[in-house]
């Protein structure tokens, strides 16, 4: 199923400022918060959509390409976003704890921002990771998949990146009593006051390891190398960034994987040059074929077509070849080749060459007309080929 606009999903207008989206996420997760919806998987499904459109859009980086390229330029054609089928309530939470943290909801499955259950702990994130692919023109034009092999951070296969001997030497922190935070209570001269922190003794985590894994020394992560497969979407562009979700590197003894920020690159291609998503090819012929016509092939990214060249072309005539250009990420359209014509000039001319020459100069038919400059042409190939 295709993915909703996330501006439709919040209910927002492209131009909303980052405050109105903030409150536009709020008023959408109290209404389908499932503490609100128990038992309603329709109502969950879109909480996690709302969360999935508030991380691109609250992101300014994420927001443009968003606008630009649509749910490709932010993994939504990529095998993954924030809000992928993978998500749970825990990332949500995880991520956006400040926002539910005075919506007033008790617990969802040990889930809630508020207090008690596992929501109360520190998650610790991997980071992200960003890493180049070039692309030609000819993957660009129908799509492509690539196995990319990175080397990062991943889980210890010895303790299955718990960071403790055998995956299970774990005690309940004495400090905090396995939530993760510690309350502290002071005096003022306004009275108590109460303020809530990460728990020093076990950073957040609600538990600590009585016996450290030897392989990876109580971290959960390693050096190691990972084949991951990217779906690129037909019609991306130079600069454009696409996300798989939690292929980044790993996270400390079970926390949240970073992102996989994936960078096109755009390989220059040897006859055609790109502007947008059309598609340029200067053609070459010679005064015989552009006096008399000719058929002539040319290159295209599906190989090579014949056009024909009437008599009497004249050199920076454009031919346009429609739909033989590039898609639009996300959309049907594509866009055309357009062929500049150009007579080519001999610059070594024979004696009888020459002659011949010079006797078509004698023709009327071979002297150029002073009325015969064409503004329009002018200002197509100046925006084209300047």
């Amino acid at each position: 199923m295709a993915k909703r606009d996330y501006y439709e999903v919040l209910e927002v207008s492209k131009s909303a400022s980052a405050e109105e989206i903030k409150k536009a996420y709020r008023k959408q997760a109290l209404k389908f918060h499932p503490d609100r919806n128990p038992g309603d998987k329709a109502s969950e499904e879109k909480f996690k959509e709302a969360a999935e459109a508030y991380e691109v859009l609250s992101d300014p980086q994420k927001k443009s390409r968003y606008d630009q390229f649509g749910h490709a330029g932010v993994g939504g054609a990529a095998g993954g976003g924030f809000g992928g089928d993978g998500m749970t309530m825990e990332d949500i939470f995880s991520h956006f704890g400040d926002i539910f943290s005075d919506l007033g909801f008790g617990g969802f499955g040990g889930y809630s921002s508020r207090g008690g259950g596992r929501s109360s702990r520190q998650h610790t994130r991997g980071s992200n990771l960003r890493i180049k692919v070039k692309l030609t023109l000819e993957e660009i034009e129908k799509g492509v998949e690539k196995k990319l092999k990175v080397s990062k951070y991943i889980a210890c296969d010895e303790c299955s990146g718990t960071g403790a001997k055998g995956g299970n030497a774990y005690n309940t922190c004495g400090t905090c009593r396995g939530s993760g935070k510690v309350t502290r209570v002071t005096n003022t001269f306004l009275g108590q006051m109460s303020t809530t922190q990460i728990c020093p003794a076990c950073d957040g985590e609600g538990k600590t390891i009585t016996n450290k894994c030897h392989k990876c020394a109580g971290e959960g992560v390693m050096r190691g190398e990972e084949v991951i497969s990217v779906k690129i979407p037909a019609g991306v562009a130079e600069g454009m960034q696409l996300s798989v979700s939690g292929k980044g590197n790993a996270a400390r003894r079970g926390g949240i994987n970073g992102d996989l920020l994936v960078i096109i690159e755009e390989e220059q291609h040897n006859e055609l040059l790109r502007d947008g998503n059309d598609l340029l090819y200067n053609l070459y012929v010679s005064v015989a074929q552009a006096s008399l016509g000719s058929n002539v092939e040319i290159p295209t990214l599906d190989g090579k077509v014949k056009i024909k060249i009437e008599p009497g072309t004249q050199p920076g005539k454009i031919l346009r070849l429609r739909g033989k250009g590039l898609p639009e990420v996300n959309s049907y359209g594509k866009g055309d080749l357009l062929v500049n014509i150009n007579v080519w000039i001999p610059k070594n001319l024979t004696k009888e060459e020459r002659k011949i020459l010079e006797k078509l100069d004698e023709s009327g038919n071979f002297k150029p007309s002073p009325g015969n400059f064409d503004r329009n042409l002018f200002n197509r190939m100046k925006n084209y080929f300047e």
